[in-house]
């Protein structure tokens, strides 16, 4: 059994976030969402400085099985 990082929040769409000692946020997606995805081919990630309120689709991931969104858990800026 895999062990569950206590310092990650969980989103119910396999998004988490991480709080960072300077109070910014570090967003990923989980183990299942992964494994889910099979092997990655590309991200396509969001430009620093571009904003996005909760929920919206802030980044793209392309596997060799399909192409998904990743929803920002959180509004903010991207760094």
């Amino acid at each position: 059994m895999s062990e569950v990082p206590q310092n990650l929040r969980y989103t119910s769409d396999h998004e988490w976030v991480r709080l960072e000692d300077d109070g910014s946020v570090v967003v990923g997606i989980t183990d299942h969402a992964q494994e889910a995805l099979g092997e990655l081919v590309y991200v396509e990630a969001p430009e620093a400085g571009q904003e996005y309120g909760k929920g919206d689709a802030c980044v793209v991931v392309e596997s060799v099985k399909a192409a998904s969104d990743v929803y920002a858990p959180i509004g903010g800026e991207c760094t």
